[in-house]
């Protein structure tokens, strides 16, 4: 059976470079476009791409609804559909632009690869997300182990999540002279660092308690004053595996070296949630934690742009949008509050600040 086609395979590559190099996207992104150019060849049966006409489509859509995930054995669900079938659809948008395929797609016919609008909604529909709080990501620090090098480390890593809200990524590219312990600050420099869209800024320490940023001071005075650690080590270094007198692999301390990938660090938080007994909280849901907490603590809009400045967010509708959804029994507790009298400079005050965020939002409108 065919497995391939070569002209498929030539125009794939030119697409994949063109998603890489001209709309920068990222590896994990141009992965997921491959996978589902795959998934509508497969069905396909591995036709040119030229011979594409709208029936393809519409018998792709049926043939995605009647797979299953190989994990739960569940139909795929809408917004696995919904993204694939959007991956399909503009790279046969792309594919009519295309010397030697214009001719042969109709522009048109890429519509056939829509969702129905109500399965559109129901892909795109945001739903509540579990975040950890800060008394369970406290109790799981404490109750980690902290006698041997890799359990200072672990315990150090999951205490530095928490403090600067760097995603894990980041964390992993990290060295000893991006944390300054004096200023209270990292930078997250993107020359040296994995940070998003390549961004560079300062994050300076979140006030979630002076314990927590005694563990990452004493981790990095650790690797510094008794290791002997230079500036361009790592952060938060490998684990070194030796083969035992028994012949079985273990650990015994570190190498100087990054990881490759957040892959050992997100392990590192499944271990120790299950440790304590609590659910597992992936380290990019802490940041989630720390907007919860940016939304208690501060009070003007100036301290809340400065909170979302230190999440690496250039516009603070980024930090309300995508991380500051108010938890369920949270809107709960606000609408019990809401029922008591309040201050008429309690609404004057919600009503500037109200304001100020639109300020921050649109700064050159002339109303203003």
């Amino acid at each position: 059976m065919i497995k391939h086609n070569a002209n498929n395979e030539r125009i794939k590559r030119q697409y994949f470079i063109f998603l890489k190099e001209a709309k920068r996207q990222n590896e994990a992104s141009v992965d997921a476009v491959a996978k589902a150019v795959s998934r509508f060849e497969s069905c396909t049966k591995y036709r040119d791409f030229k011979a594409f006409h709208f029936e393809q489509a519409v018998g792709f859509k049926k043939h995605l609804a009647q797979q299953k995930n190989q994990q739960t054995g569940k139909p795929l669900s809408k917004a696995t559909l919904n993204s694939t079938l959007r991956h399909i659809k503009t790279f046969f948008q792309w594919l009519a632009m295309q010397s030697g395929y214009k001719s042969r797609i109709n522009y048109t016919d890429t519509e056939y690869f829509n969702l129905s609008e109500k399965e559109v909604r129901i892909a795109t529909a945001r739903r509540e997300t579990p975040i950890p709080t800060m008394e369970q990501i406290k109790h799981v620090i404490e109750s980690m182990p902290n006698k041997s090098d890799i359990e200072r480390r672990n315990r150090g890593l999951i205490a530095f999540t928490l403090l600067t809200g760097a995603r894990d990524s980041a964390i992993a590219s990290m060295k000893l002279k991006h944390v300054d312990v004096i200023g209270n600050s990292v930078f997250q420099d993107a020359r040296e660092v994995n940070t998003k869209f390549s961004k560079t800024f300062t994050t300076f320490f979140f006030p979630v308690g002076d314990d927590i940023q005694q563990i990452v001071v004493d981790w990095v005075h650790y690797l510094k004053e008794e290791l002997l650690w230079g500036n361009d080590d790592p952060l938060f270094p490998k684990t070194n595996v030796i083969t035992g007198e028994d012949r079985i692999f273990k650990a015994s301390g570190f190498k100087r070296e990054h990881w490759s990938t957040a892959s050992p660090i997100r392990t590192i938080f499944r271990d120790a949630f299950e440790s304590a007994d609590l659910p597992y909280f992936n380290p990019h849901s802490f940041r989630k934690t720390l907007v919860t907490l940016g939304q208690k603590l501060c009070q003007t809009p100036e301290e809340f742009k400065s909170w979302s400045q230190n999440l690496g967010h250039e516009d603070v509708l980024t930090t309300l949008y995508s991380y500051g959804e108010v938890q369920q029994h949270r809107q709960g507790e606000i609408f019990q509050q809401l029922k008591s009298p309040r201050s008429s400079s309690a609404t004057q005050s919600a009503d500037d600040i109200a304001q100020a965020v639109i300020k921050l939002k649109f700064p050159n409108n002339y109303l203003w």
